[in-house]
């Protein structure tokens, strides 16, 4: 029986900051680009803060990567047994708070660009570029990584995503 985990806010925030750092990877950068880019700061802001007061799987308590959540969760990958997580896994964990932390130094560094106080220096510049090739890298490993740990748990994490619900690894349906 599938269970409800990821609730339409997680969703919603997850597919929308995709879809603008999709665009603002790959596309123009112009105005449009800027207004995305604290749009996406925005939802990262409010998905940190869903963090907080959101539902059960949505809060930090469920997912939080801790040294230990990770030592046991590599241990488990190491025997090839995947221990199971409602929420994020350790890593996926991990990851999550990686790239929000390059979203939101990527608007800082991007809204630094615009200042008077840095017009002429090459460094905001080159910050926002140094950031946003390791948020390109971090979201190839995310794609990756979702797709393969798909496959190995056979629960669809794309389709979780998407739909809220994920498979009880108990059901032997």
């Amino acid at each position: 029986m599938p269970v409800k985990t990821w609730d339409l806010c997680v969703r919603f925030t997850h597919w929308t900051v995709a879809g603008i750092v999709a665009w603002n990877l790959f596309g123009p950068t112009d105005q449009t680009h800027r207004v995305l880019g604290y749009v996406a700061a925005g939802l990262v802001a409010w998905r940190i803060v869903w963090g907080f007061i959101g539902t059960q799987y949505a809060r930090f308590s469920a997912w939080w990567p801790t040294r230990s959540h990770l030592n046991d969760y590599v241990r488990s990958l190491a025997a090839r047994r995947p221990l199971h997580h409602w929420s994020h896994n350790p890593l996926g964990g991990l990851m999550a708070i990686a790239l929000w932390l390059l979203i939101l130094a990527l608007a800082v560094s991007g809204w630094l660009m615009r200042l008077d106080a840095f017009w002429g220096e090459d460094w905001p510049h080159d910050l926002h570029t140094l950031l946003s090739t390791a948020l390109e890298v971090c979201v190839c490993i995310h794609i990756v990584a979702a797709v393969v740990m798909s496959f190995w748990t056979r629960d669809n994490l794309i389709v979780a995503m998407l739909t809220g619900f994920k498979r009880d690894p108990g059901d032997k349906r």
